[in-house]
């Protein structure tokens, strides 16, 4: 069985049988900023630790929804950190937000197959050069930082890394996991 078919690491919740603590956190994440509620995905995995749960989808809100990044550079460091993971359900979840955000199918193409995102814009292609700067070496040079703190500022700059280590965290979840695809949904990469 391809590792992508594999059965999920968690039961299946259903949401005639939450507890209170897992109703509180689903009904917790449908009042925030996203509005809707669904059992699938980070939120399925967070409905197992439900204190662990409100506390990440109250930082996923904040930093998706509440920060000074415009959402289109947030989908791009999004969908930068689920391609460096691939994370299937983040890269299929996100390749759609990005797209409506903004973001070029061009680029979102190019992340995708593991390239460089040339034809996008300035502001992306810096936030590119950092991601991939720190995810390789844990670090950001002077002049990687100096380039994104001149788009971002010093607020902007330390959100985004927050939604980078946010969505890092949920990358782990998700494959740790093993988060099933919504059905008919392909996988936005190869399983190796």
């Amino acid at each position: 069985m391809p590792k992508s078919m594999q059965s999920p690491r968690l039961p299946r919740l259903s949401e005639d049988t939450l507890t209170a603590e897992q109703r509180a956190l689903a009904e917790s994440i449908k009042s925030g900023p996203r509005g809707q509620f669904r059992l699938a995905g980070p939120f399925a995995i967070f409905m197992h630790s439900p204190a662990f749960g409100e506390l990440a989808q109250q930082l996923g809100g904040h930093l998706r929804f509440k920060t000074s990044l415009p959402p289109r550079l947030i989908e791009f460091a999004t969908l930068c950190t689920a391609a460096h993971w691939k994370a299937q359900y983040e890269w299929a979840a996100h390749a759609v937000l990005g797209e409506k955000a903004g973001v070029k199918l061009e680029t979102i193409r190019a992340l995708q197959a593991g390239r460089p995102p040339k034809s996008a814009p300035k502001d992306e292609l810096a936030i590119h050069a950092f991601v991939k700067e720190l995810y390789a070496t844990k670090r950001v040079s002077t002049p990687t930082f100096n380039r994104v703190k001149k788009i971002l500022g010093d607020a902007g700059t330390v959100e985004l890394v927050g939604v980078l280590g946010y969505y890092v965290l949920v990358s782990m979840l998700l494959n740790v996991f093993k988060a099933p695809l919504a059905e008919g949904v392909k996988p936005g990469f190869k399983e190796t």
